[in-house]
Parts: C-alpha cells; structure tokens; sequence
C-alpha cells in the first residue's frame, strides 16, 4: 500500500474525552498533542469524515442539553 499523506486537523472547542475516543476508534486517526493544542493526524478523507462526526456529535449533546 502507498505512503498516504497526512493532514492535521485542530480540534474545535466542545469535542469532550469520550466523543474524541470514539473518533479515534471509529477512523482511521490519531491524537498529537503540540504546543499549540490538540491536534487530529490522518489521510484528508478520514478527517472529512471524524470532523463530520464530531460536529454531529457535539449538535447532538447541545440538543439533550437544552431539553
């Protein structure tokens, strides 16, 4: 299998412990920590689909916390 190139995604505000664990488990990604923050490393379309996830995840926890 060819080297694919890895990109960095920063982790927006609101992405808890267990929402980034299960990203992690679900894609094909990995968690670096830099002086700048958090950041998630992986091929473009892996992060497409963890940062799809993860705003679904975080829209639905601000739903449950307003009812």
């Amino acid at each position: 299998m060819p080297n694919m190139e890895e990109f960095e995604m920063g982790l927006p505000n609101g992405v808890g412990e267990a929402m980034l664990a299960h990203a992690i488990e679900k894609f094909d990604v990995k968690l670096e920590h830099t002086e700048f923050g958090p950041k998630l490393i992986g091929s473009y379309e892996e992060l497409e689909k963890t940062k799809e996830f993860l705003a679904n995840a975080i829209q639905e926890r601000l739903k449950e916390l307003e009812g």
